[in-house]
């Protein structure tokens, strides 16, 4: 296997998941969410309120076009699929895997959650989760070479489910 990059929605485990995922086959762990706080010195809600959404975007897409690993779980934002030239350099860095998850289990999860304050990149006119999910759904099937259907697996699960996927025929 070369790297293996996590794609999703907000809360579908992309962080949680790759950590664990790095640690149970002896990989790197790359967050591309830390890496652009730590470039830009500030969280992603403060990056996103200072530059605007596409300033976010293409601070987002740079840093990501500019990855270089090797045997490393990229775990990348929820927006990265915005970035044509980012996607395409990821899917040259490795398996781009979709951890898919139900607008119905998203809503649970981030129940009672302010996504704003988490950085979440709201493009066009997605105001709100259902819109974002509508919109961004169709880019992450796009770019997948798998996919991970999460709803109802817990990390685990999730986890052997991404090994299993990374690991079947391209």
């Amino acid at each position: 296997m070369d790297n293996i990059i996590l794609i999703g929605m907000p809360a579908s485990g992309k962080s949680t998941a790759g950590v664990l995922l790095a640690k149970t086959i002896g990989y790197g762990y790359i967050d591309c969410d830390l890496l652009i706080q730590n470039e830009q010195k500030a969280l992603l809600c403060d990056i996103i309120e200072r530059e605007g959404v596409q300033g976010f975007i293409s601070i987002e897409e740079r840093v990501n076009a500019s990855l270089w690993a090797e045997k490393c779980i990229i775990s990348t934002g929820g927006s990265v699929i915005y970035g044509e030239k980012a996607m395409q350099h990821l899917k040259n860095l490795g398996r781009i895997i979709y951890l898919k998850v139900s607008l119905k289990e998203l809503e649970k999860r981030l129940k009672g959650k302010d996504i704003f304050k988490r950085g979440v990149v709201m493009r066009n006119r997605a105001k709100t989760l259902a819109e974002l999910y509508a919109e961004r759904v169709p880019l992450y099937e796009k770019y997948a070479d798998a996919t991970v259907d999460c709803d109802g697996l817990n990390i685990d699960e999730t986890v052997e489910a991404v090994i299993k996927a990374a690991k079947a025929e391209r």
